[in-house]
């Protein structure tokens, strides 16, 4: 089935959708990763936004439940150079398309993604419209430009949880109250986790280290999360603009300097801003399993995995209070800091690996030890 893909800009390329007819408008981004597909499409900082994949060949290894970082797509379309309709894994429990189709997300194949990964990073993310039932460019442009785009809003109420909810025996366990540990510390850590758009493995990650898990609601202020008696809070990655999300960073700036505090992604961005600084939109933003990070304090050099189109200004916070800690070695953009006075330390990129390699492990460490 013929497909196209129109940009705000009116660049159009001709596909054939994989998933049947559909529609979708959203910011057209790419990831360079060369797996981790599946993470990609449950990973709600995708809200919003229409994913292409750099690696042409995909749907390789099929789908499992196993590898759900939510429970549900959040990518409005996704784009690859070859479909792969016939997986080889013993993990596999179903096809890229029937998961697609299982969530009513777009798929389509058969175009130079190349050509539309070099548009982006020269002109710049955008927006832009898939579709197999209006094959109008001039009428795809309009639509497209008409959208309201990421810019301001809130994503982050349309994937946040809307109770809370532990983690336990590698599920969600609904309800409030930590639940127990499954290893690790002699004396299990409270760990409250803010869901901006939290993947369960970072959950995972906590309870295999021995903390008591309890999510929340995005909307939770300092009252109800203090009340909890945590021992850290952790601000968790997600979509959209961070200056989009009402109340957040009130609350968090109530939370400062009363318990250890760990952002990653949108939660690091939340952070700068509760320190008083600004944010700002990147060109094309960072998306993939092989970002280059270097950690100022230890010098080293870890290859991270990433999703986030918006940045912490540096210059915009005062260095007495906060420092630097953490470079992106592509363009020298913010990827972690802490603060000076309060026990608190952020990056930009998903240290859970999910995907993207295990270089990053160690910052889960560092705040357990921070506690």
């Amino acid at each position: 089935m013929k497909a196209v893909i129109v940009l705000e800009d009116g660049t159009l390329f001709e596909g054939r959708s994989f998933t049947g007819s559909g529609e979708a408008v959203g910011e057209i981004v790419f990831n360079t990763s060369m797996s981790g597909y599946q993470e990609i499409l449950t990973d709600p900082s995708y809200k919003g936004q229409i994913v292409t994949m750099t690696y042409p060949l995909i749907g390789n290894y099929g789908v499992n439940k196993a590898d759900m970082e939510s429970a549900s797509i959040h990518p409005r379309a996704f784009l690859v150079k070859e479909y792969n309709a016939y997986p080889s894994n013993f993990r596999s429990e179903g096809t890229l398309a029937e998961f697609l189709q299982e969530y009513g997300v777009l798929g389509v194949e058969g175009f130079d993604t190349r050509a539309l990964v070099r548009h982006i990073r020269t002109q710049g993310a955008m927006k832009g419209i898939v579709s197999t039932e209006d094959l109008d460019r001039d009428s795809l442009v309009a639509r497209a430009r008409e959208w309201s785009g990421l810019v301001g809003q809130d994503m982050v109420s349309r994937v946040t949880c809307r109770e809370p909810y532990g983690w336990a025996d590698n599920r969600p366990v609904p309800g409030t109250g930590f639940t127990t540990a499954q290893s690790g510390l002699d004396k299990p850590r409270k760990i409250v986790a803010f869901d901006f758009g939290l993947k369960y493995n970072q959950a995972r990650i906590f309870t295999d280290k021995g903390c008591q898990v309890q999510v929340v609601p995005a909307s939770t202020d300092a009252a109800t999360v203090l009340a909890m008696n945590p021992d850290g809070i952790f601000l968790s990655n997600g979509p959209g603009d961070p200056e989009g999300v009402p109340g957040v960073v009130e609350t968090i700036r109530n939370l400062l300097g009363k318990k250890p505090i760990f952002g990653i992604c949108l939660g690091h961005q939340l952070l700068g801003l509760a320190y008083g600084g600004s944010t700002y939109k990147l060109k094309f933003g960072h998306r993939g399993g092989n970002q280059p990070v270097k950690d100022l304090t230890t010098g080293r050099v870890e290859i991270t995995s990433q999703n986030h189109g918006f940045c912490v200004d540096m210059d915009s916070l005062n260095p007495d209070e906060v420092e630097l800690t953490h470079v992106n070695l592509n363009d020298g953009s913010v990827e972690g800091m802490r603060h000076k006075k309060y026990q608190a330390f952020s990056v930009q990129y998903h240290p859970e690996h999910a995907p993207g390699p295990h270089d990053a492990m160690y910052l889960f460490d560092r705040f357990i030890e921070m506690i």
